[in-house]
């Protein structure tokens, strides 16, 4: 697209303001690359909770609204139940507002190819937000892997136990959501939360040539059912082999300021191994990345790994895009696509018994 970088700051909106909200504000606060001038939620109590953040920013109950009034709006911090997305992200490029769009992106493919098409017969941008590529030692375990100082990669394995106690409180209406979509085959460990394990993956290995899967299912309470445990086995095109092992520990108290996932990365190479200990919670009070090679084990000590910190980090690069157009997005709508074909390819893979399927067959 003939996208001109702004030179002035960027007149914002968010549209949603639950539970994430609290996470993705910190991209803007303070920050003079943008002015947030609208906040749309159906909740007239959210709105004026929000509204303490920006006394000066107006307040809507729909898009249309927003889009009614006249104002002035750049771009669309969009942070909207997931089965929205793509109506809502069609309306608002349809609009000729840019827009950064909470994961995951959508959920299914045809949800993905309108959103696109939106953006370029309108010509804005849709970005998918990725704050785990954001999270900085997860950024030291990529450089690292880069250096070649673990030798060539023989494999990696990512790990996630998810438990039931302890973490911050969510509202009912986020796991109403939530329930939904475990109701149309998009549990909330492989397709939400997993959207950034798949993510990570492709942003260590690149494009992904093979999928198997197994995905487990639990039920928690009568009616509601938790996809665990899983499994999912993948080859990168470079042939780089990555294996995915979720758990669900439902009685497990784990100390987390944010959500109560224990995640934990390893990387192997022919010479050492790196793994990050840690992410969303603090299961494993170790450095949040070490090293070992050749015998000697390094420890980082003092990388940044409050997991809040890769959203604003996140956000800020959208940001700072706007004004210069430069670099990568992380991600791009048709990157973002990439990765709802990886997860798309883990359902496909499971429902067959664990044949490998391609992601890029997926249409």
């Amino acid at each position: 697209m003939g996208f001109t970088p702004y030179d002035r700051p960027v007149r914002a909106a968010f549209v949603g303001l639950g539970r994430i909200y609290d996470l993705n504000v910190r991209a803007y606060l303070g920050n003079p690359d943008v002015e947030v001038v609208a906040l749309v939620d159906p909740s007239e109590d959210r709105r004026n909770e929000r509204k303490a953040d920006w006394p000066n920013a107006h307040t809507f109950s729909s898009v249309a609204e927003l889009a009614a009034s006249g104002m002035e709006v750049d771009a669309v911090e969009a942070l909207l139940p997931i089965p929205l997305h793509a109506d809502v992200v069609v309306e608002m490029l349809d609009r000729g507002w840019h827009v950064n769009l909470q994961k995951p992106m959508c959920n299914d493919l045809a949800g993905a190819t309108r959103m696109l098409e939106a953006a370029r017969d309108n010509d804005r941008l849709l970005r998918v937000m990725e704050n785990y590529v954001f999270y900085q030692p997860l950024r030291k375990l990529k450089e690292i892997v880069d250096s070649g100082q673990l030798g060539p990669v023989s494999g990696y394995h990512m790990k996630m136990v998810a438990s039931g106690r302890g973490g911050w409180d969510v509202p009912a209406s986020t796991y109403d959501w939530q329930f939904r979509q475990m109701k149309e085959g998009r549990g909330t460990l492989v397709f939400d939360d997993g959207w950034h394990k798949l993510s990570s993956a492709i942003w260590l290995f690149g494009p992904v040539r093979e999928v198997r899967s197994w995905i487990g299912n639990t039920e928690i309470i009568p009616g509601i059912d938790v996809d665990a445990p899983s499994t999912l086995v993948w080859e990168h095109e470079s042939g780089v082999r990555g294996v995915w092992d979720i758990t669900l520990a439902v009685d497990m108290y784990l100390r987390s300021d944010y959500y109560t996932n224990d995640e934990r990365w390893e990387v192997t190479g022919r010479s050492g191994f790196a793994r990050v200990n840690r992410c969303t919670s603090r299961g494993v009070q170790q450095p949040s990345l070490e090293v070992y090679v050749d015998g000697e084990m390094q420890s980082f000590h003092a990388l940044d790994d409050d997991w809040a910190s890769s959203f604003g980090d996140s956000g800020r690069h959208w940001l700072r895009w706007l004004h210069t157009g430069r670099g990568p997005m992380l991600w791009s709508g048709d990157e973002a696509r990439d990765v709802l074909r990886f997860a798309l390819a883990a359902y496909a893979s499971s429902a067959a018994g664990g044949i490998g399927v391609d992601p890029a067959s997926l249409g």
